[in-house]
């Protein structure tokens, strides 16, 4: 008919989007408001750092039910000047009070999913900051200038945004009054598309602005990080925390952290630890993280043929995620914040060749259902193994598993930026989620529950102490060929995260998928592991895969044993990732349709 446009042709009819192409500079994230910030601070002469640390705090705005400043970070970057991969720890520690008798002391035998008691002093917005002083060009005032906008003007929310709202309702209504008042104006959960203000983090971040007044530009951005650390801020959180308030325990608590815990914090810069793959080298952060878990899969995985690995045949699955089983496994028995010594020797043994080739050969035809640690000469530690009940598996896209407690799983979010001076930095910004405890009046955010990982527990190195950071899931990854950073890429998910980033870098490294079309492909996740979210129950066989893999695929799985859960067809994971070619200069960005919010952009 006249008039009418042909159907848009894909070249790829294996992708929903395509993956973008450019020179100039490429950010993905997973909401389209923080990509079209980091965006629009690269088109206005800002850099990697500037975009990201911008992007970030819009995060906090617009998916506040899965990040806020009351959270955490951990971000893996590299910088023109220094190819090196190097390690932003922006995960705040246990505060002084967070022993395992105060817990007891309190009745209590795990770590509560919500309420302050579980919180860890919150690193991210310190963290960002300490970025931007170090390594940005910005002012703080225009870097933040997003964020304010959004919080005073409004974002729109998106459906999981309401969906996490209703579920906790009740809670917020009978127990929670001050995050009532803040998230259900008028005593209404807000509807998808509405629009919802967050008008006292607007006030927040003007105060932190003001703090720096004057003087050079990092020392201004050193003034608000003085009044987050030991101003306002941390004044505003200890008197509120320290009222006892509703858990998820089911019973009222106070919260222990205090205005010195705030001061006790100092974001750092680490190596990071590094292993191989198909030629390309994986940066990730330490034992302190989740991240070794993807370093130790990749390194049983490559010694197999590709056919072995391929993730769109049973069994390529199947070994893929028996290879994730026995990393898991090491990640319970010898994980934690170690001290740098002893952690390089776990490191080291963890990933040396001829562990991986003795893990490598444990991998059988059919699904192991045993918690498998390896033997490195260290006695690993075994947690409690709580079978989870089936109809608590999920899939998820990275979005919170949330209990009208307020107890929360699987929760994130992530940005990923590459400028064309060839800074790069892939950040995944976690906790202080709006359900995670009760909303401080003053400043209108609420406080982590990253000490749920931690177990009461002397005996596990991942336990709970004064000081000590706890076991994170964050685990952003750079990528590296001959020294050089070519892709940074990241996903929520919770234990997932490592998972799903392997999906990719097997497609990508070993089968030569272009970055859109391994985001886009079928993906799967073990959860015979158990959870690092209370009540840190697992699955023996445990498997959740997109029921895209087809009949054919899952029939041949549950022939091999696993317990298979068939999962929406669009529902595992939200990655997104930049690339950069050091040669030719041409940058790459996708970003994951799953949950219509993430987005790439660039040019």
């Amino acid at each position: 008919m006249a008039g009418q446009q042909p159907p848009p042709t894909d070249p790829s009819p294996h992708t929903t989007r395509p993956t973008l192409r450019g020179s100039f500079g490429m950010c993905a994230s997973t909401h389209w408001l923080a990509s079209a910030t980091a965006q629009s601070v690269l088109e206005r002469g800002g850099n990697a750092f500037d975009a990201a640390t911008a992007g970030a705090f819009v995060l906090h705005v617009a998916e506040p039910h899965l990040n806020g400043p009351g959270g955490d970070l951990v971000a893996v970057l590299a910088t023109a000047a220094d190819p090196s991969p190097l390690v932003l720890a922006g995960q705040g520690h246990a505060p002084r009070g967070a022993t395992i008798e105060h817990f007891a002391a309190e009745g209590l035998d795990h770590v509560p999913g919500a309420g302050a008691l579980a919180a860890a002093v919150p690193g991210a917005v310190d963290s960002w900051l300490w970025l931007l002083a170090e390594f940005g060009t910005w002012e703080l005032a225009d870097v933040l200038a997003y964020a304010i906008d959004y919080a005073e003007r409004g974002v729109p929310v998106v459906p999981q945004l309401a969906r996490v709202l209703a579920t906790v309702e009740d809670l917020f209504r009978a127990h929670w009054p001050t995050s009532y008042a803040l998230w259900m104006p008028g005593g209404e959960v807000p509807q998808p598309h509405t629009t919802v203000v967050n008008p006292v983090y607007a006030r927040t971040l003007r105060r932190l602005v003001a703090a720096g007044a004057g003087g050079r530009r990092t020392a201004r951005i050193e003034a608000a990080r003085d009044a987050w650390r030991t101003g306002f801020v941390a004044t505003a959180v200890a008197e509120f925390a320290a009222v006892p308030h509703r858990h998820s325990s089911g019973g009222d608590h106070a919260g222990v952290i205090t205005a010195a815990d705030f001061a006790d914090f100092v974001p750092s810069l680490e190596p990071a630890v590094t292993a191989r793959f198909r030629g390309t080298t994986v940066a990730k952060a330490g034992l302190w993280s989740q991240g070794p878990v993807l370093l130790q899969a990749l390194t049983v995985l490559d010694h197999f043929d590709d056919r072995r690995i391929d993730p769109s045949t049973a069994e390529g699955i199947h070994t893929i995620t028996e290879a994730l089983k026995l990393a898991m496994a090491d990640r319970e028995a010898f994980y934690g914040h170690l001290d740098p010594a002893d952690a390089e020797s776990v490191v080291r043994r963890l990933l040396s060749p001829r562990y991986s080739e003795q893990r490598a050969r444990m991998i059988g035809a059919v699904a192991s259902t045993e918690f498998r640690p390896g033997d490195i000469g260290i006695a690993p530690y075994t947690p409690p193994l709580v079978p989870r009940r089936h109809a608590a598996q999920g899939g998820g896209v990275g979005e919170p598993t949330v209990q009208q407690t307020g107890e929360t799983r699987g929760d994130t979010c992530h940005i990923d930026v590459v400028d064309r001076w060839g800074n790069i930095i892939s950040a995944t910004p976690s906790g202080g989620w709006l359900q995670s405890s009760p909303a401080v009046p003053e400043l209108g955010f609420a406080l982590g529950t990253r000490l749920q990982m931690t177990w009461l527990d002397p005996a596990a190195p991942s336990r709970l102490a004064p000081g000590r950071r706890p076991r994170t899931t964050l685990t952003p990854t750079l990528l590296l060929r001959d020294g050089e950073p070519v892709a940074a890429l990241g996903t929520p998910g919770g234990d997932q995260q490592d998972q799903w980033q392997l999906l990719y870098l097997v497609r990508t490294l070993a089968f030569g998928f272009e970055p859109q079309e391994a985001i886009d492909a079928p993906a799967f996740h073990t959860t015979a592991v158990p959870s690092s979210f209370w009540p840190r129950t697992w699955t023996p066989g445990g498997l959740v895969i997109e029921e895209r893999a087809g009949e054919a695929v899952i029939g041949e799985l549950r022939e091999r044993g696993h317990d298979v859960t068939v999962s929406g067809p669009w529902s595992q994971g939200r990655l997104s990732v930049v690339t950069r070619d050091p040669a030719s200069g041409t940058l790459q960005a996708a970003a994951n349709p799953r949950g219509a919010q993430g987005y790439a952009a660039g040019r």
